[in-house]
């Protein structure tokens, strides 16, 4: 039996009930920003859902690049999720411990490299401890499992693809950075970054699709964000944030939308930004 396929979230409730099926597998992918100083390893070895192992997306990438976590390629994608005996014919659940970054980075990764039986813990692990959940210290012993990556290129941008849309206008392109990021009233948190953003591109703050709770907003509520952002639900959109991180959030608060079709731009603004041949609006 697959997820639910009209969702890309699953429920506490929902994850505790299924724990023990023989196909299902729990993902932890909690990671912070640097300057937070939080080892999100140790704190994934202290405290974890049972079972679960841990999807690093600083390991799980490109080592080539100068970008941070940008994605690997899929021969290297199928060799680190097979070490973590994620495969073909598994059910994947991803949570993390602080807002969906990056639970929501790494279910868009398993669907760019073509496996779509994932989904995430809504609330993620808070949530979960919050309820007084089983959690454990143990670590996981997976066996391997053959993984098939394809890459499904539509769900991925890159900086050329998004020059070319400065002029076509083909996509929206929806920042997910914070109000002040956007119109560069706030500092980058990354040094050697311009502010401001892509020019024409929206502004939907990642923190407005959570709620209060830690979990996703209802889709009524989802929705009622679109008009004031100036976002036309029915046309093409491609998410943007610092790192290609949060974008994935939004990407999936698209998904509760309907929308599985969104793509995320890899590079976002530490590229963007980072460059002196790329204009700049704020």
């Amino acid at each position: 039996m697959a997820l639910a396929s009209n969702s890309p979230l699953v429920t506490t409730e929902w994850l505790a009930a299924h724990m023990s099926a023989p196909d299902l597998r729990v993902v932890d992918a909690t990671w912070f920003m640097p300057a937070l100083g939080r080892n999100a390893r140790k704190e994934f070895e202290d405290i974890h859902i049972p079972g679960a192992v841990h999807f690093d997306i600083n390991d799980i990438a490109d080592s080539s690049s100068d970008l941070p976590h940008m994605v690997p390629g899929t021969v290297k994608f199928a060799a680190r999720v097979r070490k973590l005996g994620l495969g073909d014919g598994s059910r994947i659940v991803v949570y993390d411990n602080n807002g969906f970054s990056a639970s929501a980075r790494a279910w868009w990764m398993f669907r760019l490299y073509g496996h779509d039986d994932v989904a995430v813990l809504d609330g993620g692990l808070g949530l979960w401890v919050k309820e007084g959940r089983e959690t454990g210290d143990l670590p996981s012993t997976p066996s391997e499992r053959h993984f098939t990556a394809r890459q499904n290129n539509l769900l991925l941008r890159d900086l050329e693809q998004i020059r070319g849309n400065l002029t076509s206008r083909r996509e929206q392109i929806v920042d997910a950075r914070s109000a002040g990021r956007f119109s560069a009233s706030e500092p980058e948190p990354r040094e050697g970054l311009r502010g401001g953003h892509i020019p024409a591109s929206l502004n939907l703050p990642v923190t407005e699709v959570i709620g209060a709770d830690g979990r996703m907003k209802p889709r009524d509520e989802l929705a009622a964000l679109l008009a004031p952002a100036g976002i036309d639900s029915g046309r093409p959109i491609t998410t943007s944030c610092g790192s290609g991180v949060t974008a994935a959030t939004l990407a999936l608060a698209f998904a509760v939308l309907g929308r599985f079709d969104v793509a995320v731009y890899d590079g976002s603004w530490t590229e963007w930004g980072g460059r002196q041949d790329t204009p700049v609006e704020a």
